[in-house]
């Protein structure tokens, strides 16, 4: 899903179209792509709090969209994402290090 947005984001990148979100977004720049990613991340986190999977899948869905498009902007790629997360894959956390948050 997520390699799928990417390159739709890349070509977008490279064949900009008039109209297109995606490219309004590439001509904006990074500091848009990136107020795009919070403001969507904060509104997943609304519809989880409200339980409201209809809401959490559309949010979630603007999420990885927006994601697609910061690493494409950025160029880091899927595969370095994956990496990453199969370096951390099987490896133990250190929570139980970490002090106890006692107030929100």
């Amino acid at each position: 899903m997520i390699n799928e947005l990417y390159e739709q984001a890349i070509e977008r990148q490279k064949t900009p179209k008039s109209g297109s979100y995606t490219t309004y977004l590439f001509e904006k720049g990074l500091d848009k792509i990136l107020k795009k990613v919070g403001e969507e991340a904060t509104e997943v986190v609304v519809a989880a709090k409200n339980a409201d999977k209809t809401e959490i899948a559309n949010e979630t869905a603007d999420v990885l969209y927006h994601l697609a498009v910061m690493l494409a902007e950025t160029g880091v790629t899927p595969s370095d994402v994956q990496a990453v997360l199969d370096e951390r894959n099987g490896k133990q956390s250190n929570i139980h290090d970490r002090p106890e948050i006692k107030s929100y």
